[in-house]
């Protein structure tokens, strides 16, 4: 797993670190067993506090996501994956299709995630009323 830290998001370090996790996990790019990355191994590749790193496994840890070993690292301990996210899912496919129209149409990568978190979030909204 790599982490990517966008300091002008405005978005707290440490949390963009407990997104990246919970996406992986829900993509089933993590599994239960699997080590997350040491702290040191984080700093050297993002150039982060280790205090952050230390920060978003705890929370990580709270959640019930991942468990530290001492002396062996921390691990994850529950998958957050649904079968229908997985790379080779229909859903995926044809997100992947529609994205790719997307992008010929001329649509940026903001303007993609800002189609679809309104299309998302509208979705939801229906679900309530």
């Amino acid at each position: 797993m790599e982490f990517r830290v966008d300091r002008r998001s405005g978005v707290a370090t440490y949390l963009q670190l407990v997104t990246q996790v919970k996406q992986a996990l829900r993509l089933g790019v993590l599994e239960p067993g699997d080590r997350l990355p040491t702290a040191r191994e984080v700093v050297e590749a993002t150039a982060i506090n280790p205090n952050t790193v230390l920060k978003a496994y705890r929370e990580l840890e709270r959640e019930g996501l991942v468990e530290p070993r001492p002396g062996a690292g921390t691990f994850v301990r529950r998958s957050l994956a649904h079968p229908e996210a997985a790379a080779d899912s229909p859903l995926r496919l044809e997100l992947s299709a529609w994205t790719a129209r997307a992008r010929a149409a001329g649509l940026d990568r903001e303007d993609i995630t800002a189609l679809i978190t309104a299309t998302v979030d509208a979705s939801f909204r229906e679900d309530t009323t």
